[in-house]
């Protein structure tokens, strides 16, 4: 009897070493798998964002290739993490664009408290597969944003729409939600 026992034991503990080697190959999988579905959805900010050094460059190649045949309709979306007391919006709601142009768009924020915040925005596109056609250059987005109390300010996002963009796709949805960084708040 006490030999099936440590049999039986023995079997256990092997399925049980098997499950953690999977949970744990597959928490290491996450990550990667988290960046393909951002990637594809447009998810969290995953854009092409380019450095200052290859902007001259890259928007010279850009702009031998702007489509002035079609135009794609860009929509701002803002909103607030429901602890950020601030003002925050697009100065336009929508702009047409022609694949491969550069363009530039203007926020506003004002930190409504009587504290520096410090906050990021985090950005999201719709639908998911235009994120590949959709470039910024410059946007407040790639950094955290600091407010002192009660001051205002005008932000850029500088972007284009590659020409590659599918012909099927006339609008695209440019969301951005900002969010405090503080961490105590974060816990409140």
């Amino acid at each position: 009897m006490d030999n099936e026992r440590q049999k039986a034991n023995i079997r256990t503990t092997r399925k049980t070493l098997l499950v953690v080697i999977g949970m744990f190959a597959f928490g290491y999988a996450l990550v990667p798998l988290y960046s393909v579905i951002c990637d594809v959805f447009g998810l969290n900010g995953r854009f092409i964002e380019l450095q200052k050094t290859e902007q001259t460059e890259y928007v010279a190649n850009v702009e031998k290739r702007i489509d002035t045949t079609r135009k794609v309709r860009v929509e701002f979306l803002t909103t607030l993490n429901q602890k950020l007391n601030w003002e925050f919006r697009a100065r336009q709601n929508t702009i047409d664009v022609h694949p491969g142009k550069v363009n530039e768009v203007m926020f506003y924020a004002k930190n409504l408290t009587d504290r520096k915040v410090i906050a990021q925005a985090i950005p999201s596109i719709s639908p998911g597969n235009a994120a590949k056609y959709f470039s910024k250059m410059e946007c407040f987005c790639f950094s955290q944003q600091t407010f002192e109390p009660g001051e205002a300010r005008e932000m850029p996002l500088r972007f284009y729409v590659d020409p590659n963009l599918p012909e099927r796709v006339k609008t695209i949805s440019l969301g951005y939600t900002f969010f405090d960084t503080d961490r105590k708040l974060a816990s409140k």
